[in-house]
């Protein structure tokens, strides 16, 4: 496939090498089970995204490992982190980054940002509808046992409606692309969702590492992220601009998450703030400076609901800010993403969002979803337990990859521990089929292998939902593996959106 010179870049872009070059992609062959998001099963390179991978081909692979060095020391000296809390080593990481990048067409992500922005508007509606006159409740199109039964809904939240009527103004919903090259949704995250750091710094990375690669691939932005949370905030302000005052509002610097906290914080010129930093007064929330208290009128809040105001929600808080719910239902401070979403991205809850599209939109989903059993049903409970072996469980209100069993690599122990679970609580699991991920190449140090993939795009909102061009693509690193997530050993790749056309 690819020429045997190798032509480099970086420090000595533009001189060609004499002697023969090792490709980068020479031998990769992928999962026959799988579909490659950048090779067809024969190992022939798909057509929409030749340019890109023949001028990394051409690099040679001792070259490629060099500039794999550079990206890792650029990781290093920017400090890009996040926390493992249950690993006895630290809980300090790097992010494990993989230099060649997942390549999207154009019209392919714009059909995307189609069905994330419909799926976004819908999930927006269901959180107004279910705070406010419970309509899809009343007609029967979505079981309200499922809905107050979950753990992410606060009824003492019953009427408050949020400034502009806009519920969720990040979301991060995760993607991915079955052995058909079709796409799914996996799961949707509208609470606090997390990852968009890494997105913008595997691309200030990737321009460094790979800079020829990267101006002759015409790639799409993705450096408005920043500014485009920035206005969808300050939209809602209760104030003017120039008047009024955003923060991040961050549990602190133990947090799995604080690189990000500050990272955002800093890309949009806004304070990053800690609970202690912020009090109450008449219905009002005011931040701490030398100058003296400056009242606050927006914050990108990353604490749960629960730790969020020990007079409301959990008493025992330490993270929280007392006051600061009462204050939210007076319209005084705009909090994002608003409280009580947790019920819209309940894993029991997701089987239900294409008929909240239908209802709320009167529109066809535009993407599709994993099949979901819901464990709360007796039917479906029943099935589950026949055929756990071959399942995908999954706890309703955990993330990262904790509580989870897969049942096709599970040993009988651990079978036999679920099973016993799901009996005593099953409205707390849903069971999907094990999809099998698509794959991508990734260098691992000496050649290149496929590994399995999904994709978090990131969806910003202020009334009219904005999908940033390129997302999250988390890669698991381990053979065989299907657990993407940071905190389960994955890594991650940058997500080059082209614009070119699949066709």
């Amino acid at each position: 496939m690819a020429s045997a010179q190798s032509n480099t870049e970086g420090s000595g872009e533009g001189r060609r090498k004499s002697r023969k070059t090792e490709s980068v992609f020479s031998g990769y062959f992928p999962y026959p089970s799988a579909y490659d998001e950048l090779f067809n099963a024969d190992g022939s390179v798909r057509p929409e995204v030749e340019g890109p991978i023949r001028l990394l081909d051409t690099i040679g692979r001792a070259q490629f490992k060099a500039r794999q060095r550079l990206a890792d020391s650029a990781f290093l000296k920017g400090g890009i982190t996040f926390s493992v809390y249950s690993d006895q080593r630290g809980t300090e990481k790097l992010m494990p980054f993989d230099p060649i990048p997942r390549l999207v067409t154009g019209d392919v992500w714009d059909r995307l940002s189609r069905g994330l922005v419909q799926r976004i508007r819908a999930l927006d509606a269901f959180l107004g509808d279910v705070y406010g006159r419970q309509r899809i409740l009343e007609e029967k199109r979505l079981p309200r046992d499922i809905v107050e039964a979950s753990a992410g809904y606060r009824k003492q939240l019953a009427g408050i409606v949020p400034r502009g009527r806009v519920f969720i103004h990040v979301a991060g919903v995760d993607l991915i692309r079955g052995p058909d090259g079709s796409f799914a949704v996996l799961e949707d995250n509208v609470r606090t969702p997390s990852g968009v750091s890494y997105v913008l710094a595997n691309r200030t990375v990737m321009k460094r590492v790979f800079p020829s690669v990267f101006t002759q691939s015409a790639v799409r932005s993705v450096d408005a992220y920043p500014v485009r949370l920035r206005d969808a905030l300050g939209s809602l302000s209760p104030r003017k601009a120039g008047e009024d005052r955003l923060v991040v509002l961050t549990p602190g610097p133990f947090n799995s998450a604080y690189f990000e906290h500050s990272f955002l914080a800093r890309r949009m010129g806004i304070d990053l703030v800690q609970p202690s930093d912020l009090f109450a007064h008449d219905d009002k929330i005011y931040v701490k400076t030398t100058a003296g208290p400056s009242r606050v009128d927006v914050i990108y809040r990353r604490i749960d609901d629960e730790f969020l105001d020990p007079t409301v929600f959990r008493e025992d808080s330490v993270l929280g800010v007392p006051g600061i719910v009462k204050a939210y239902a007076a319209g005084n401070v705009t909090l994002a993403n608003a409280l009580g979403n947790g019920v819209a991205d309940d894993k029991a809850i997701y089987p239900f969002v294409p008929e909240m599209i239908r209802f709320y939109l009167s529109e066809e989903p535009v993407l599709a979803q994993v099949e979901t059993l819901i464990c709360a049903r007796e039917a479906d409970c029943k099935r589950v337990l026949q055929n756990l072996g071959k399942m995908v469980v999954k706890a309703v209100d955990a993330s990262g990859g904790y509580g989870m069993l897969m049942g096709p690599t599970a040993s009988k122990p651990e079978l036999a521990e679920f099973a016993n679970r799901i009996r005593a609580n099953p409205r707390g699991y849903i069971a999907q089929p094990r999809i099998e991920l698509s794959t991508c190449p990734t260098w691992t140090g000496k050649s290149v292998e496929p590994r399995r993939v999904d994709m978090r795009p990131y969806v910003v909102s202020s009334g009219e939902p904005w999908v940033l061009p390129g997302g999250l693509t988390r890669v698991a690193l381990v053979d065989g593996s299907y657990v993407v997530n940071s905190s389960q050993g994955g890594g991650s790749k940058d997500t080059w959106v082209l614009e070119t056309s699949s066709s």
